[in-house]
């Protein structure tokens, strides 16, 4: 999942941040018999989630462990709900874009239902009346539209994601409701609260790959990508043609991918796991 900022960075310089990132990523195009159509960038996307781990490891899960230990469960939900409510919102201007009538009417309600019965958002009323949630964000929207996902890329700080995705990532901080709040120390603090409570509802997940004999870099980015393709098309993506699959060396057998029971484990836990083929 992408994570969002932490931070106020200004709307000039977040384009500009952002294009240089692009185009880092670009120039660091790996190519050869073994790479894989959808992550033609890999060795610019693993030195990145490298980074990523290791912030991962020394700050964001210390900091989701204590907030689970101290912060108590219903506040922890409330939380969350509040946060989700939010996120509705901007779900509604997508499924709006994407000219999905009941989905749009669904989210308007969730936040009309969930601001003045659920406390504005902290309770989740909208799920106990049985009114569905759609969420969406703009990278859905242009993938709606037909903009192919481009190469898989691994973004500082942000984590999985893919070249449109990257590209969409600017209009939804515009559609953040966290991100227009004028008061900066109160939106700072409060976008460190949802990366830390995001986090939090990961760690048992995480703990479970961490755990696994897998490549976890492979697993998340192929868990990354279908869920994302799954979510534009609702839930029934259209089949694909297969790619070629790369001959490998002679001398260098292929190695153990994760068992049908780990992917199941690990689906329990949360963490979406590569779906098998279709006929």
């Amino acid at each position: 999942m992408a994570w969002n900022l932490p931070f106020s960075v200004k709307p000039g310089r977040a384009r500009a941040l952002w294009a240089g990132l692009l185009l880092l990523a670009l120039a660091g195009c790996a190519s050869g018999p073994n790479a894989n159509p959808r992550d033609p960038l890999e060795p610019f996307n693993r030195g990145v989630y490298r980074f990523n781990d290791a912030l991962d490891t020394a700050v964001l899960k210390p900091a989701a462990t204590a907030y689970r230990d101290v912060t108590p469960v219903r506040v922890r939900q409330g939380i969350n709900n509040f946060f989700d409510n939010l996120r509705d919102v901007w779900s509604f201007v997508n499924n709006s874009l994407q000219f999905k009538g009941q989905a749009a009417f669904d989210s308007l309600r969730r936040v009309g239902v969930n601001t003045f019965l659920g406390w504005g958002g902290v309770f989740d009323v909208a799920t106990e009346m049985e009114i569905e949630k759609h969420t969406k964000d703009f990278g859905h929207t242009l993938g709606y539209w037909g903009v192919a996902p481009g190469p898989y890329l691994v973004l500082p700080l942000l984590g999985s994601s893919s070249l449109r995705d990257a590209v969409a990532l600017p209009v939804d901080w515009k559609g953040d409701l966290v991100a227009a709040v004028p008061h900066v120390p109160t939106r700072n603090t409060a976008t460190v609260v949802r990366v830390v409570d995001q986090r939090s509802d990961l760690l048992k997940a995480g703990n479970m790959l961490e755990e696994a004999a897998l490549d976890r870099y492979s697993f998340m980015r192929d868990a990354y990508l279908q869920r994302r393709r799954s979510v534009i098309f609702d839930g029934n993506p259209p089949e694909e043609e297969a790619a070629p699959e790369p001959v490998a060396p002679e001398a260098q057998p292929p190695g153990p991918g994760p068992t049908d029971k780990t992917t199941e484990t690990l689906s329990n836990a949360g963490v979406p796991g590569p779906e098998k083929a279709k006929p």
